[in-house]
């Protein structure tokens, strides 16, 4: 077998192990992700494909003011852990992660990290379990959800030695229902 078929199997092999960490999320969760990655990435009309209700429209909306730092973040993101590039990058994570997590359809780590790798690219999980703590603890969100976000987080993943440089394959999208009976 040469290079090139073993490496194309190890893709794929992520590309399943990716489709079914997506599939573990509850159908909330699934769908804000989806949402988001829409919202972040101009993959649709995310109003016209998500909004349900006035005050989804209107979240879909503040969501996409957020999400235009996405694009500064990523060119920001600090190679190293020098102090001097913490501040501006971190400032900026927490709060979309704060707006994200005060959806409340992000209800663990697994789910935020899923989300947040492909908003920003794998260059971003040294830094995910620290915004992610940080913005879990705010005040703005009630403590039983600030207890069950914190709690989420494995030691392992908070005092990981280091991070995998892969970047995601597995990118979910909407997909719209199939009528059975037409089928």
């Amino acid at each position: 077998m040469s290079d090139r078929g073993g490496s194309q199997l190890a893709g794929g092999a992520m590309l399943i192990s990716e489709m079914k960490e997506f599939a573990s999320l509850d159908k909330a969760t699934q769908r804000y992700i989806r949402r988001s990655l829409d919202v972040a990435f101009g993959r649709t009309d995310p109003i016209a494909t998500w909004a349900r209700d006035e005050v989804e429209a209107a979240s879909i909306t503040a969501q996409g003011r957020f999400y235009k730092q996405l694009d500064h973040l990523r060119a920001d993101i600090p190679d190293d852990s020098a102090l001097d590039m913490l501040e501006p990058f971190m400032g900026i994570l927490v709060t979309l992660t704060a707006f994200d997590l005060g959806q409340g359809r992000l209800p663990n780590f697994t789910a935020y990290r899923f989300l947040y790798e492909r908003l920003l690219g794998a260059a971003v999980r040294p830094w995910l379990p620290s915004a992610f703590c940080a913005a879990a603890a705010l005040p703005q969100l009630h403590p039983d959800h600030r207890r069950e976000l914190l709690q989420s987080i494995s030691e392992t993943a908070a005092t990981a030695p280091g991070w995998s440089t892969r970047e995601p394959v597995f990118w979910p999208e909407w997909v719209e229902k199939v009528d059975v009976a037409a089928a």
